[in-house]
């Protein structure tokens, strides 16, 4: 990480089919090695599954599986006197979507369904009724940061 000046945000252009920015990222972390048409792939498939079940837009409940997961406080490590706290801090509004993104992902990839689109498709829906596993880490993410609470006066 440069000390001299904090690197500059890339623009991300917006999808072809919804003009999304936030799926774009979203396709993005579901990209591996450089490959995007199967990524988008992927993330275009499952949201016609969520259409043909939810019977409802599927960026709209891509939102609110977003909107459920992003985490509000997290715990950070932080050394005083030897000791290492583990101190509950607000969460950045661009860290939350990242962390978001990266647990939806994680949690499809955990899943048992057959295929990633089936995968993604079922921990979207879960996760916009405030099921599944990624709305799971953000509890616990939660959780922690109000059992380290005490500590919370070593914030910087």
């Amino acid at each position: 990480m440069s000390r001299r000046h904090r690197a500059e945000k890339r623009e991300i252009i917006p999808d072809a089919k919804y003009g999304n920015v936030v799926l774009t990222k979203f396709m993005n972390s579901v990209m591996y090695e450089g490959k995007k048409s199967a990524a988008e792939q992927i993330v275009y498939g499952a949201f016609d599954i969520i259409e043909a079940k939810a019977k409802s837009d599927p960026l709209a409940v891509f939102q609110s599986a977003l909107e459920n997961v992003m985490p509000a406080i997290e715990v950070r490590s932080r050394r005083v006197g030897g000791a290492t706290y583990q101190v509950p801090v607000e969460v950045r509004p661009e860290r939350r979507q990242a962390l978001a993104i990266r647990w939806l992902i994680q949690a499809a990839r955990s899943r048992n369904d057959k295929t990633m689109v089936d995968k993604l498709s079922a921990e979207l829906m879960d996760a916009s009724n405030n099921r599944g596993n990624a709305v799971k880490k953000r509890e616990d993410t939660h959780k922690m940061a109000e059992a380290n609470r005490a500590f919370s006066h070593y914030r910087w």
